[in-house]
């Protein structure tokens, strides 16, 4: 059986996200845009297609609009093939009145709806990680472990194992399971995770949130065994190891979870490195995204340093260093732009909107003239004036404004936020 009709995939598309905030002000955590052009659910999805696993659905809950809108307007396939990419709704139903309670909650109410198509495997993922994964390798290590429930595992250190669920594995085959161990208590946790690893530090197995189950199983668990049980990775994992076979499929590649804004915001910086840890040009690993008919971008007069740019942008800055520019950005003359995310434009203005912005002393969409801006990530849609002021650092104490967050020292500016010529924003550095 090929790959595509034995296993199915199950994408979460996430809580509340409020640790993104004000990223998530308005839209779901999976629909974020990263990397200037893409969302993060496309991480996922693409990761799906290039394991050659083409049929999977996306459970979506908290602030879906923007995501329903984009896996529309992006995954379409030939009308000869049975793949596709299908959206899940939380739905009321007359036996179940409830939204989404949790991971395993979410499928459990989806089941109805995967029943229909037939498959061995389900592969569970979820929907606000960066990482590029060949699932047909971790199917393959399933079936050959024999396992009932894989989980896909990284090594870590002792710095980062407190933030995990750290396993311990034994011949391939996980023994035990401690939530967010306490450091004192990791001497106990080291698994053989490999000499490379091991030279490294990384010495245990946290769990990266992805599962491949038997399908029988997974259907017994949620409408039989574990009925009440409404998260994976804090309920039914746990319960699972040494009732049945729960293999480790050791990943050593890049991986982070955008758990929060500081993550987000090294995950995106990160692209800018000569060498980065996530690949985006990988001829084998292709991120896809909608396909969007913009122009390529233009360049006047600046000096680029270690800086990605979107097609569609006009850039007349004076010098943007470590930066990610986002679709139809614009960023006017003398401007400084250094450690920053601009995610772009929904759209350009015409000449009578610029006209009617002028005449009613509104900034232009985008960055005006001689602004200076640092450690910050400007959402979509932003009208930055000129001599704009945008220092961000850790000088900056965390706080909530009608037109921006600092959190970690990050200044993220809101969606659609107006800010006027002049405005300053952490100013003394």
């Amino acid at each position: 059986m090929s790959i595509t009709k034995e296993i199915l995939s199950v994408i979460l598309g996430g809580g509340a996200g409020s640790r993104l905030y004000p990223l998530t002000a308005s839209r779901s955590k999976p629909a974020v845009p990263i990397a200037g052009k893409y969302r993060l659910v496309d991480i996922p999805i693409s990761n799906c297609m290039n394991s050659g696993i083409n049929r999977m659905f996306v459970l979506t809950q908290f602030n879906s609009a923007s995501l329903n809108r984009h896996i529309k307007n992006t995954y379409h396939f030939s009308a000869f093939s049975s793949a596709f990419v299908d959206i899940l709704a939380a739905e009321q139903t007359p036996d179940n009145p409830t939204w989404y309670q949790g991971t395993a909650d979410a499928v459990r109410q989806s089941l109805r709806h995967i029943a229909p198509f037939d498959s061995e495997y389900v592969l569970i993922l979820s929907g606000d990680q960066l990482y590029q994964m060949d699932f047909q390798d971790m199917l393959d290590n399933h079936k050959k472990s024999g396992a009932d429930i894989s989980i896909a595992t990284i090594p870590v250190g002792d710095r980062d194992a407190p933030e995990f669920g750290i396993l311990k594995e034994e011949n391939g085959l996980i023994s035990s399971f401690i939530e967010k161990p306490k450091k004192e208590l990791l001497v106990d946790w080291v698994s053989d995770t490999g000499p490379e690893m091991q030279a490294k530090g990384r010495n245990y197995l946290a769990s990266m949130g992805i599962y491949i189950f038997n399908r029988e199983l997974l259907f017994d668990y949620l409408q039989n065994d574990y009925l009440e049980a409404t998260d994976f990775g804090k309920e039914i994992i746990p319960q699972s190891i040494g009732k049945c076979k729960v293999a480790s499929y050791q990943y050593d590649g890049y991986w982070t979870d955008i758990g929060n804004i500081h993550s987000f915001f090294e995950a995106n910086l990160g692209l800018t490195d000569e060498i980065p840890e996530f690949n985006l040009f990988d001829n084998n690993r292709s991120i896809y995204t909608r396909a969007r008919m913009l122009p390529p971008a233009k360049v006047s007069g600046t000096t680029l340093d270690r800086t990605v740019i979107a097609e569609g942008s006009i850039i007349n800055a004076a010098r943007m260093e470590k930066c990610v520019v986002g679709i139809r950005s614009r960023v006017g003359h003398g401007s400084t732009v250094t450690n920053t995310y601009i995610m772009g434009s929904d759209y350009y203005e015409t000449l009578s909107d610029i006209a009617a912005d002028q005449s009613n002393g509104i900034p232009l969409l985008g960055i005006g003239n001689n602004c200076f801006i640092q450690n910050a990530i400007l959402d979509k849609n932003c009208r930055i004036g000129d001599n704009v002021t945008i220092n961000g650092g850790h000088h900056l104490e965390n706080t909530d404004q009608p037109l921006y967050t600092i959190k970690d020292g990050i200044i993220v500016i809101k969606k659609g936020a107006i800010l006027p010529n002049g405005f300053a924003i952490g100013s003394e550095g």
